[in-house]
């Protein structure tokens, strides 16, 4: 079954794991699968007015609309692109009084283009709206009284005038949005700022060690081939990341998505073996003393989130430091709870321009991440790009340029060419591969030269440490 710039992939049912995508033929690491707008999509409500309500981009100074006062813009050619969705949306927020939360106004965005275009198969979508899973019927009791409220505010804001649809339909449009709502990234693919409704996306079944990566470049998803799929191989994505163990991946799938992950990385616990690693050696940890550790490192990052939050970060630092001593002699190189903490020690450092310290964390945590991760995952291609703009700023120009092109190789892959992340990693490619040659004729006056640029220039600050994790796939409260 294809339609509408979905030749190459084909939609099919299996028992037990109900639908899913396959392959109509070949594709190359890097290769777009296939590109998806979306059906319907909105900002998150804490950042309305400082993301475009059309292209998701972050901007400085946006257009606000004139009538409702709620909806911003890059400019013009935005407003006028997002005014087909936004018509109804812009009265119903007038007649209200003030706009909903982020569910009420994607459920509303979606029963307004059925509304327009009726029920059924959308162009270009392989499954109708009315067919996606809503998972309704698995909701625990909290998850229940959201569902109700949602529903009683959303029947509050809907117009009198607008196509009056039952009950059954409402709920199902919220159960949609709760289990298969997709995250969108602003331009940088750094910081979540809105969710989206994608109905070919959601037919991507996952897997821990998938084929596939997704991600959201210029308005619309791009489901990206990781490594050599063949004609008729299922197309698999990850709804979580790698870096846990294979327990607690199924117990979040469990809940999150509520399905048993039987993927091949989880049913063998491959890798859980590397993220548990001890020091190995003649004096190898006793089984209490590594559980000692373990929970020592587990309170540790609930004391780090707090300081996170209230913006203590030299607290973090001593907190990270503090804690690497009791893990080193103890965890291995690729045990995740040393990685945990290397990432946060990195980042945090860089941010406070303690550069040279922060870079030595970051090769240790890439190097972890290496032996775990997916050679082509996002993930890592991100973290390998943060500590290589480290090494930079602290004038290892040789580690720091090395990190670059591995992470822009990765990059390539997982965000392609035209993604503005690659972009800016191309330039910072292009700018050390320039210093590594000038460090390489003349160390002494490499050095000279950077001294005084330095004073010059403040150097660029790396931006604040968030307290999110990356963008996960599927928008789902925890």
């Amino acid at each position: 079954m294809t339609k509408g710039g979905m030749e190459s992939v084909e939609l099919f049912t299996t028992e037990g794991k109900g639908r899913g995508l396959k392959a109509q033929k070949e594709f190359l690491p890097g290769d777009v699968i296939f590109a998806e707008p979306a059906y319907a999509a909105v900002v998150f409500d804490s950042l309305t007015h400082v993301i475009c309500h059309t292209c998701f981009k972050r901007q400085e100074r946006l257009h606000r609309c004139g009538q409702c006062k709620f909806a911003h813009y890059c400019d013009r050619t935005c407003q006028r692109a997002a005014w087909l969705n936004h018509k109804n949306e812009c009265s119903a927020i007038k007649r209200h009084g003030k706009a909903p939360t982020e569910n009420i106004r994607l459920a509303a965005r979606i029963l307004w283009k059925m509304e327009r275009e009726g029920t059924g198969l959308s162009e270009g979508c392989l499954v109708a709206i009315e067919e996606l899973q809503n998972h309704v019927d698995s909701f625990g009791d909290e998850e229940k009284k959201e569902l109700r409220a949602d529903v009683e505010s959303f029947l509050e804001f809907w117009p009198p005038h607008s196509q009056q649809f039952g009950m059954q339909l409402i709920s199902h449009i919220f159960g949609v949005i709760s289990c298969n709502g997709f995250t969108l990234s602003d331009q940088r693919g750094l910081q979540a700022v809105g969710v989206g409704i994608f109905p070919n996306l959601c037919q991507a079944n996952h897997d821990c060690w998938p084929n596939c990566t997704v991600v959201f470049n210029n308005g619309k998803i791009e489901l990206r081939a990781l490594s050599k799929i063949s004609p008729g191989d299922e197309l698999t994505v990850s709804y979580v990341d790698f870096l846990s163990l294979s327990e607690e991946r199924r117990t979040q799938l469990k809940k999150q998505y509520y399905f048993d992950c039987t993927c091949e990385h989880c049913k063998k616990q491959l890798k859980d073996d590397l993220m548990l690693a001890v020091k190995a050696g003649d004096s190898k940890p006793s089984a209490d003393t590594v559980k000692e550790v373990i929970q020592l490192s587990k309170d540790t990052l609930e004391k780090i989130n707090k300081a996170r939050m209230e913006g203590h970060y030299h607290e973090v630092v001593k907190l990270c430091r503090d804690c690497l001593k009791k893990q080193e002699p103890v965890l291995g190189d690729t045990n995740i709870y040393l990685l945990r903490i290397l990432s946060i020690a990195s980042e945090v450092l860089s941010y406070l321009q303690m550069f040279e310290e922060a870079a030595d964390y970051a090769k240790r945590m890439v190097d972890g991440y290496l032996k775990i991760y997916h050679p082509n995952n996002a993930q890592l291609g991100m973290a390998v790009m943060r500590a290589g703009v480290t090494h930079w700023h602290a004038g290892l120009i040789e580690a720091g340029h090395g990190l670059i092109c591995k992470a822009y190789a990765i990059l390539l892959i997982t965000h392609g060419p035209s993604h503005p992340i690659t972009k800016d990693l191309e330039v910072m490619r292009v700018q050390t591969e320039m210093e590594l040659r000038m460090f390489q004729q003349n160390e002494f006056m490499y050095y000279k030269m950077r001294e005084a640029a330095l004073k010059n220039q403040k150097i660029q600050v790396m931006p604040e440490p968030s307290n999110e994790n990356a963008p996960s796939l599927f928008h789902k409260k925890e």
